[in-house]
């Protein structure tokens, strides 16, 4: 599924984290690594309505970075020694750039990538040298291999207690055999280098050791039978993705089921869509487009999501159906 499934390494786009969230409420991915394009997703972000305004409080687990760069941490230093410098608090610079305290640490300690809102605004407040800007140019992730407007998402799946999948483009990350996922990044567009190509392979078999690691965890998925009927990669690529999938959702604690094409019900046309619960028993969901990812936590819109999830569920095939189509597919190549 992920949109990790598809883009290439270093694309920094806009990832819109939706409704009843704490500090960070902005994409801290919408600018950065070079060559942010800062898309969004329709304009839906909680945040619209008040401009970039982040709201106060402490930094969000998953607004961090897993492993700072040394470019976030050097762009950190140059903040903190200009705000210094000007005899401003990380307070008073959070008024000047509209975020709060905690995300102004952050960035200076490396910890977050700051967007192209946050440069702007601090080089405006810091004495308009020009640094900052200039320094942004030269920002990379430390995380490689994963879509910017994954990357949350991906951090939140190491620790939630159940995930739900549903997917009708490709066989979900979670399940791809490395076959397939190299298949899916050679028809990446633009193209990919051979380097970039590996980093995207590894970082999804590296994310599907979470299978095989957490086995009190319930996994669920559902994903179109036209998508396993898909001839991406040729027969060989199929043979192994369906073997691969098989597998993987062989355990007790993973259920998989599949839409079939005949279905004439379906309660989940909106499009592909990840659900999880929090260790904390929050659920949030994870939907993305074309170039970008949107995180959902209105507690509204997920009652929804759950409701069209579990729909979909009870149209489905049962497992065991769902085990024999495999099969029977399987056997045809």
């Amino acid at each position: 599924m992920d949109n990790v499934d598809r883009a290439g390494v270093g694309v920094e786009v806009g990832f819109e984290v939706e409704g009843e969230v704490g500090a960070g409420d902005e994409a801290d991915d919408e600018a950065g690594a070079g060559t942010g394009a800062g898309t969004g997703d329709g304009g839906e972000t909680a945040r619209e309505a008040a401009g970039d305004e982040e709201r106060s409080g402490p930094e969000r687990e998953w607004d961090r970075e897993p492993h700072p760069s040394d470019s976030m941490r050097t762009f950190g230093a140059v903040v903190q020694a200009l705000r210094e410098h000007n005899g401003l608090s990380r307070a008073e610079l959070g008024t000047w750039v509209r975020y709060s305290k905690h995300t102004v640490a952050s960035v200076e300690l490396g910890r977050r990538m700051p967007d192209r809102a946050f440069v702007e605004r601090a080089e405006l407040a810091l004495g308009n040298t020009g640094a900052l800007r200039k320094a942004a140019r030269h920002l990379t992730r430390g995380e490689v291999g994963l879509a910017a407007w994954f990357r949350q998402w991906a951090r939140l799946e190491r620790k939630a207690v159940s995930l739900s999948t549903y997917e009708c483009r490709l066989v979900p990350g979670l399940l791809q055999s490395e076959a397939y996922a190299r298949a899916v990044f050679d028809n990446s567009i633009p193209l990919l280098i051979d380097e970039q190509a590996e980093a995207q392979v590894t970082a999804r078999m590296d994310r599907q050791r979470m299978m095989r690691e957490r086995p009190t965890v319930p996994f669920s998925f559902i994903v179109e039978e036209a998508v396993l009927r898909r001839g991406l990669g040729g027969p060989q690529v199929q043979a192994s993705m369906l073997d691969h999938v098989l597998e993987l959702t062989a355990p007790r604690n993973v259920t998989f089921q599949v839409v079939p094409l005949w279905l004439e019900f379906h309660g989940c046309l909106d499009g592909s869509l990840q659900i999880l619960e929090t260790p904390e028993g929050r659920w949030l969901g994870y939907s993305e487009g074309q170039q970008n990812g949107r995180l959902i936590s209105d507690r509204k819109e997920m009652r929804l999501l759950c409701q069209r999830y579990e729909t979909l569920r009870s149209q489905a095939l049962n497992p065991k159906e769902s085990r024999d189509l495999l099969e029977r597919l399987r056997g045809e190549l």
